[in-house]
C-alpha cells in the first residue's frame, strides 16, 4: 500500500496522467511509439541505484571522507565533489537525498553554514548526472532515441563537465574557511558479495543502454539480484518515474497524430539553436525529463537537445527533480529560513544557468 500511495502522491505523474487522458480525446496511441528500450533501461537503472542505496555505499564514502575535514571550506569541497562523482553513477536524485541530510546533520551539530554548501551539493549532483548516459533519465532516452555511441556521448558531456567544474570551483571559493572540530567516524560496513554482484549487473546495464546486449537482460538481472539481497528493496523503486515516462510516450504518440500541433512544434525545431533554447526554457517550466521526451520526438538535433536538457536542469526549482529534492531536504533538515535559502539557491542556480547557456550556445555555434 505504501508503494501505491507514493506513486499517486507524485505531482509530476499526476500532471502527466491528466494531460495523457486529455490527449486520448484526440487520438489513440500507437504501440510502436512506446519506447520499451528506454523503459527497460530506466527500470534497470532505478533498481540498481536502490541496491547501491541499500548497501550504504554513498554513506560509507561520505563518512570516511568527511572525517578528515578540518574547516568548513574543505568539508563543503568534499561533499560537493562527492556529489558530482556519485551522481555520475547513482543519479542526482539519490545523491541529494543521501548527502544533503547528512551534511545538514553535521552542520546543525557544529553550527556550520547551510545555504551555500547545500546549494553547491545540489548543483554538483546536476553536473555529475549530466556526464554519464544513466546519470539523468533523459540521457538514457537521448542515447536510445538517436542511437548515440559512447564516444559520441562523452564528446558532448566532457566539455559541459569541464566548464561546470570550473564554475563550481569558483563558487566554492566563497565558502568561509572556518576551523571545525574533528568529525566522528561512523562504523558503517558494506557487504562485499552483494556489492560485487551489483557492479557486474551495472556493467551489463551499461552495455544494454548502448544495445550491446538486449536491454531487458540487465533489467531482469537487477530485479533477480534485488530479490536475492533483500526483496523489500523493490518497495523503494521509483515506479512513479517509470509510469511518467510511459504516460509521456502515450501523450506524444497522440499529439503526433494532430497535424496542426505537429506543424507548430516543427517550426520551433527548425534549427539546432532553437532546439537548444526551447529545451532550456521548457525545462524551467515542466522539468528537463518531460521536456526532453516532448522535444525529442520532433527534432534530429541530438547534441542541441542533450546540451539544452542538461543545462536546463539549472535555474528554477522545477528545472530538475533533483532541485526540488534539494529544497525538500533543506525544509526537513535545515535551520535557516526557507525564504532566505530559496533566494540564495535561486541566485546561484540562475548564475550557473546563464554561464552554461552561453557556453552551450558557443559550442553549438563553433564546434558542432
Amino acid at each position: 500500500m505504501t508503494v501505491i500511495r507514493n506513486i499517486f502522491k507524485d505531482r509530476i505523474l499526476q500532471i502527466t496522467v491528466i494531460i495523457t487522458i486529455l490527449s486520448l480525446c484526440f487520438a489513440r496511441p500507437r504501440l510502436g511509439d512506446i519506447n520499451t528500450h528506454t523503459l527497460f533501461s530506466i527500470l534497470a537503472m532505478l533498481t540498481i541505484i536502490q541496491i547501491f542505496s541499500y548497501l550504504h555505499v554513498l554513506d560509507v564514502l561520505a563518512y570516511k571522507l568527511t572525517a578528515s575535514a578540518s574547516n568548513t571550506r574543505r568539508l563543503t569541497v568534499i561533499f560537493t565533489f562527492l556529489s558530482v562523482i556519485s551522481a555520475m553513477f547513482l543519479t542526482n536524485d539519490i545523491t541529494v537525498l543521501t548527502l544533503i541530510p547528512l551534511y545538514l546533520t553535521i552542520a546543525r551539530r557544529y553550527k556550520l553554514p547551510e545555504i551555500l554548501p547545500v546549494t553547491l551539493i545540489g548543483m554538483g549532483a546536476n553536473i555529475g548526472a549530466a556526464f554519464t548516459p544513466w546519470g539523468n533519465p533523459h540521457n538514457i532516452y537521448i542515447v536510445n532515441r538517436y542511437t548515440v555511441t559512447p564516444i559520441q556521448f562523452f564528446k558532448w558531456s566532457l566539455p559541459l563537465l569541464s566548464v561546470s567544474l570550473i564554475l563550481l570551483i569558483i563558487m566554492l571559493m566563497f565558502v568561509k574557511n572556518t576551523p571545525i572540530p574533528s568529525l566522528p567516524k561512523e562504523d558503517i560496513r558494506i557487504s562485499m558479495r552483494p556489492m560485487i554482484l551489483t557492479i557486474v549487473v551495472s556493467i551489463f546495464f551499461f552495455f544494454g543502454i548502448f544495445n550491446v546486449v538486449p536491454v531487458y537482460v540487465p533489467a531482469i538481472l537487477a530485479i533477480l539480484l534485488t530479490i536475492f539481497i533483500n526483496k523489500t528493496i523493490l518497495l523503494h523503486i521509483d515506479y512513479a518515474l517509470l509510469l511518467t515516462f510511459t504516460c509521456f510516450f502515450v501523450f506524444i504518440s497522440d499529439i503526433q497524430q494532430i497535424p496542426f500541433i505537429v506543424n507548430e512544434i516543427s517550426k520551433a525545431m527548425s534549427n539546432e539553436h532553437l532546439v537548444y533554447l526551447t529545451s532550456i526554457l521548457s525545462s524551467q517550466c515542466i522539468s528537463n525529463v518531460p521536456s526532453t521526451i516532448l522535444i525529442g520526438k520532433f527534432t534530429n538535433y541530438a547534441e542541441a537537445l542533450f546540451l539544452g536538457s542538461n543545462i536546463g536542469g539549472f535555474g528554477t526549482l522545477v528545472g530538475s527533480m533533483a532541485n526540488m529534492l534539494v529544497f525538500k531536504s533543506f525544509l526537513e533538515h535545515g535551520t535557516i529560513s526557507r525564504k532566505k535559502f530559496f533566494c540564495m539557491f535561486s541566485l546561484l542556480q540562475f548564475t550557473g544557468l546563464i554561464v552554461l547557456m552561453i557556453l552551450g550556445w558557443l559550442v553549438l555555434y563553433f564546434v558542432i
